[in-house]
């Protein structure tokens, strides 16, 4: 079974268009969270034989980063 991730360059520069359009868009998410959040919705994609057009992992990685995002807790308020 091949794996759920595929490699990404390091760094702040992205081989791939989507997770370049996605770092800018969610600033408080790390680098890597956002890269291989695409990798994975990419390998998810081809492994169920779903055409993993770059608008549609985009539209996908782009639902669960803002999932991740609205599960953060509330920040504590000083007493």
């Amino acid at each position: 079974m091949p794996a759920l991730a595929i490699s990404f360059a390091g760094g702040t520069t992205f081989r791939d268009p989507v997770s370049s359009t996605l770092t800018a868009e969610f600033v408080t998410v790390p680098l890597d969270t956002v890269a291989r959040c695409v990798a994975d919705v990419r390998a998810c994609a081809e492994h169920l034989g779903v055409d993993a057009t770059p608008e549609m992992v985009e539209r996908v990685a782009r639902e669960h980063l803002l999932a991740l995002v609205n599960s953060a807790p509330p920040p504590r308020s000083p007493r």
